[in-house]
């Protein structure tokens, strides 16, 4: 059965046309002296052809101003270009894929840490070197496996994202908690006690949004596994192998909140938006999520409860390593656009220094790009403080993308978190499928891997 993919659509218009140039002769000419009734028809100016682009993304919580700079592109960029933005609110991956598979990909994209590599191996970008000159290389930082792969560039940085522990500080007042917890053990403890003493009026000490569990369970386990000092995908780059041992902790401590009953009823099909609402009411003690919620707790979902975020725990409380400064909404070039020129000149409205640095005062996204950073302003919106980057956040590298055969990682886990089951074993199973996978990547030249004995996740904190 193919899950629906639902879509909002915003489509701004351009008001009125752009009339073309007259022929650089027209003074010498008889049509020229001519009296403007007596002008033949051929004459008549000549509309330029508009070119039209879709834009998609998945990022919802920036749609209205991201709207409104999609509307200013059309109104002021003098080709006659016009952008329609296209969010799409489930499935982001998969509706890419029947995309190209249908042949209606749209001509720009927005792409992810995580999904610019295995869209770049798909075929579905189209490197952008040609366009990029000193300037623009020594201003938007390079980063190998990301933006550039293989030699080629196929997007530039611009936002990125923050991962911490969202509470409600109420709720942990009225529960006895004095401070948000370090440690999975107190995570556990805590959500039991916030249950306990809001479960009459429907609160619930721990959320995860489980409609998509490859997003939700995947960013909250992974950024716990960092902190940890784990690969927070699951790969050991100390030997080049998947190894998903260390989530045993992880996961045993979320299963634990599910059967303890300290988790909102009803998660398992519980999407983000309804989730952030539901927070917002003050139904929910503590999530885990980006940077991106106090844009959404002032704009999208007002927050009638006091709230802020904190670090997320560790398996014992000690930090042992990075988490991910993960990077947000950049945006390539679709390879089978017919308008690259046209996507390229949105791309680089869309990387200019006022809309890069607006982005970040308003909380959407914390910026990437030095020269915006140095010069914008802490964003002046609630809750902003404790997702701002600190000296245990920093950029993993990229883990090698594979084609597993049967359930990922996460389907797997969230399944035993609902069902139960031998977490032994299905650590065992997920660490031989996902290797056999990548023995077959790098059989087959798709992927390339080379154990670094040394790696230091410590070392990857910015400083």
């Amino acid at each position: 059965m193919v899950k629906r993919i639902g879509t909002v659509t915003l489509s701004v218009l351009l008001a009125g046309s752009l009339a073309a140039c007259g022929s650089n002769n027209a003074a010498t000419s008889p049509a020229a002296s001519a009296k403007p009734s007596e002008q033949p028809a051929s004459a008549a100016p000549v509309k330029k052809v508009k070119t039209k682009l879709v834009y998609w993304t998945g990022d919802r919580h920036d749609m209205d101003y991201i709207k409104d700079v999609v509307k200013k592109f059309n109104e002021t960029n003098g080709e006659n270009i016009e952008v329609e933005m296209v969010v799409k609110t489930e499935d982001f991956n998969q509706a890419i894929d029947l995309a190209f598979a249908s042949g209606q990909a749209p001509d720009i994209i927005r792409v992810k840490e995580n999904t610019i590599q295995p869209f770049a191996q798909k075929g579905y970008l189209k490197p952008i070197d040609s366009y990029l000159n000193d300037a623009i290389k020594k201003k938007f930082p390079i980063i190998d496996d990301f933006n550039r792969i293989d030699g080629k560039m196929y997007s530039l940085p611009n936002y990125g994202s923050t991962l911490r522990l969202v509470y409600n500080k109420e709720l942990f007042a009225k529960a006895g908690i004095t401070a948000p917890p370090k440690t999975l053990k107190e995570m556990v403890e805590d959500a039991k006690k916030i249950t306990a003493v809001g479960k009459a009026s429907g609160s619930y000490g721990f959320a995860q949004n489980f409609k998509s569990p490859e997003s939700a369970l995947g960013r909250s386990a992974r950024v716990i596994a960092e902190a940890s000092g784990y690969g927070g995908l699951g790969y050991d780059f100390k030997t080049a192998k998947f190894d998903f041992t260390g989530f045993k902790e992880i996961i045993s401590s979320f299963k634990q909140m599910v059967d303890d009953g300290s988790t909102l009823p009803g998660m398992e099909s519980l999407d983000i938006d309804p989730l952030r609402a539901q927070f917002a009411e003050g139904k929910i003690g503590m999530y885990i999520s980006f940077s991106s919620e106090p844009g959404v707790y002032a704009n999208q979902f007002p927050a009638k409860i006091e709230w802020a975020a904190a670090p997320v725990p560790t398996i014992d409380g000690t930090i042992k390593g990075a988490t991910s400064f993960l990077g947000g909404q950049w945006l390539s070039i679709s390879n089978t656009t017919k308008n690259a020129d046209q996507a390229w000149k949105f791309m680089q409205f869309m990387y200019t220094d006022e809309v890069l640095k607006t982005y970040h005062e308003k909380g959407f996204g914390l910026s990437m790009v030095p020269s915006v950073s140095a010069v914008a302003k802490k964003p002046e919106i609630k809750g902003i403080d404790g997702f701002l980057p600190v000296g245990n956040d920093g950029t993993w590298p990229l883990q090698p993308t594979v084609t597993v055969e049967g359930m990922k990682k996460d389907d797997a886990f969230f399944k035993y978190m609902i069902s139960g089951g031998n977490l032994d074993q299905i650590i065992q199973d997920l660490n031989k499928r996902y290797n056999d996978a990548l023995d077959k990547a790098v059989a087959k030249g798709t992927v390339k891997v080379q154990p670094n004995p040394s790696f230091d996740p410590m070392k990857l904190m910015m400083k």
